[in-house]
C-alpha cells in the first residue's frame, strides 16, 4: 500500500498505539506527514512488552510524522480529557480517531474472575465509547472525521461466545459501538466503521498467548495499517456501519498478493485465522445448525488404534517432574475414527492417563477428532493454531491447556 499524502496534517488520536497494531497504524499515517496522538499506558520499558509512548513518538517522528505521547489508561476519564485537551491544543483539532487498546483473556464463565471480566470490559467496550464521545466535539468540526475500531465483524454464532464468553462481550461491545454511532451519525459526515484481521498478528499479546513460534503462522501488523490506511483515506460520507477484514480491504484496493505480509512468506497458505472471523472462501455456517452426523462423543476409547498406543507409550514417560512443571489435568474429547474420552492428570502424584474421564475435575478439556489429535501429539499440528482455525475446541483454564504444547514439544522425540 503506497503513501499517497491524504492523510498530511490530519490528527489521529490512536490509542494503545505504543507498540503493536496501533503503533503500525500511527507510523503509516506518519509517513504521510499525519499529527499522531500516542495515547497508552507505557511510559516506562515493560520487560515482556516492548515499547512505550515515547519511543513510539520518536519513531513517528523519524517516518514523517509529528507525535504527542500522551499517559492515557482508557479506563479513566480524565486522562483521556486531559489528552484531548492536549492534542487540541497541539494540533488545532482531531480528525480520526482508532479505537486499538483492548484487553484479552481466552477463559471460560468459571475460570474468569471478575477483575479481568472489568478490565476487558472497562477497557475495550467503556473505553471505546469514552474515547468516542470525548472526541465527537472535535470531529464534529473536521472535514475528513473518522472512527475507526480495532473490533470483529458481529456474529451471533455460538461458537464465538462459548470458550471466551466474557472476552467475546467485552470486543463485540466495541463493535456495537460502531453499529450504533454509525446510526447516530451518519448525518454528521463521521465515518464510524470496524476493522479486524483475517489472520493472526504478529505481536506482544499474540506471542504471550500462543509462544514464540507464533511468526511461524501470522502476518505481519502492515497488512492491518495498510488496511487501516486504505480505509481512512475515503471520504467519510461515502461508508459509514460497515465491519471490513484487512484481506478484503486490501483486495478492493487492488493488492491480491499478500504474500509479503506474512512473517515467513513460506507458510503464506497456511495461516492461523484470528478469533470472530472464518477461513478465506470458507462457507458460512448459521446459528443453530445441527450437528453432523457421528458427533457424540462416547466415554470410552477402542483398544486398537494410533491413540491408544499413544496414551500407552506417553504413560511410560509420565515423572514427577512432568506433572511439577505442567500442574493441569486434561480430558479429551474425541470424535472420528478413534472416537472416545481420554485423560492425562499431571497434576497428582507421579502423573496418569487413560481411557474415560479423569478421576479429578478436568482444568482443561480439548475436543477435536482424532486425526488432529494425533497430529498434535506427534507435532505435526500445534495447538494455538489448532484453537484458532477450529480444529480444536478448548474449555476451561485456555493458558494451561496451551502448557501441554510445551509438553508435548518435549515428549516428541520420545514418543
Amino acid at each position: 500500500m503506497i503513501n499517497t499524502g491524504k492523510l498530511a496534517g490530519r490528527t489521529l488520536f490512536i490509542t494503545g498505539a505504543s507498540r503493536g497494531i496501533g503503533k503500525e497504524i500511527a507510523l503509516k499515517a506518519a509517513r504521510d506527514g499525519a499529527n499522531i496522538v500516542v495515547a497508552a499506558k507505557t511510559a516506562e520499558a515493560h520487560p515482556k512488552l516492548p515499547g512505550t509512548i515515547y519511543s513510539a513518538a520518536e519513531e513517528i517522528e523519524k517516518a514523517g510524522g509529528r507525535a504527542h505521547p500522551c499517559i492515557v489508561d482508557v479506563r479513566d476519564e480524565v486522562q483521556v480529557r486531559t489528552a484531548i485537551q492536549e492534542a487540541v491544543a497541539k494540533f488545532g483539532g482531531i480528525d480520526i480517531v482508532v479505537n486499538n487498546a483492548s484487553a484479552i483473556s481466552l477463559t471460560n464463565t468459571p475460570n474468569t474472575d471478575m477483575k479481568r471480566y472489568d478490565l476487558m470490559h472497562n477497557i475495550n467496550t467503556r473505553g471505546t465509547f469514552l474515547v468516542s464521545k470525548e472526541c465527537l466535539p472535535y470531529l464534529k468540526k473536521s472535514n475528513h472525521a473518522h472512527i475507526l475500531n480495532i473490533s470483529p465483524p458481529l456474529s451471533m454464532l455460538p461458537k464465538w461466545f462459548g470458550p471466551h464468553v466474557a472476552y467475546t462481550m467485552a470486543k463485540y461491545g466495541m463493535s456495537m459501538c460502531v453499529l450504533g454511532m454509525a446510526e447516530e451519525l451518519k448525518d454528521e459526515g463521521i465515518a464510524v466503521n470496524a476493522l479486524w484481521p483475517r489472520t493472526a498478528i504478529l505481536t506482544a499479546a499474540i506471542e504471550m498467548l500462543t509462544g514464540a513460534e507464533s511468526a511461524q503462522w501470522s502476518r505481519k501488523p502492515q497488512i492491518m495499517a495498510d488496511a487501516a490506511y486504505a480505509i481512512l483515506s475515503r471520504e467519510p460520507k461515502q461508508f459509514t456501519g460497515q465491519f471490513f477484514v484487512d484481506d478484503e480491504v486490501l483486495e478492493a484496493a487492488g493488492i491480491t498478493d499478500l504474500k509479503s505480509y506474512a512473517c515467513v512468506p513460506e507458510n503464506a497458505d497456511n495461516l492461523m485465522v484470528d478469533f470472530f472471523v472464518e477461513a478465506k472462501g470458507a462457507k458460512a455456517v448459521t446459528a443453530g445448525a445441527p450437528a453432523a452426523a457421528g458427533a457424540s462423543i462416547p466415554t470410552t476409547g477402542s483398544d486398537s488404534g494410533k491413540i491408544p498406543q499413544l496414551f500407552q507409550k506417553i504413560e511410560s514417560l509420565l515423572s514427577p517432574e512432568i506433572v511439577s512443571k505442567t500442574q493441569a489435568v486434561f480430558q479429551f474429547n474425541i470424535s472420528g475414527a478413534e472416537q472416545g474420552t481420554w485423560y492425562l492428570d499431571l497434576k497428582n502424584g507421579t502423573g496418569s492417563c487413560g481411557s474415560g474421564t479423569p478421576p479429578t475435575t478436568p482444568d482443561s478439556t480439548l475436543t477435536m477428532n482424532s486425526t488432529n489429535f494425533f497430529d498434535m501429539f506427534s507435532g505435526k499440528l500445534k495447538a494455538a493454531p489448532a484453537y484458532m482455525t477450529g480444529k480444536l475446541k478448548i474449555s476451561g483454564d485456555f493458558q494451561k491447556a496451551l502448557k501441554l504444547e510445551k509438553l508435548m514439544k518435549a515428549l516428541k522425540s520420545k514418543l
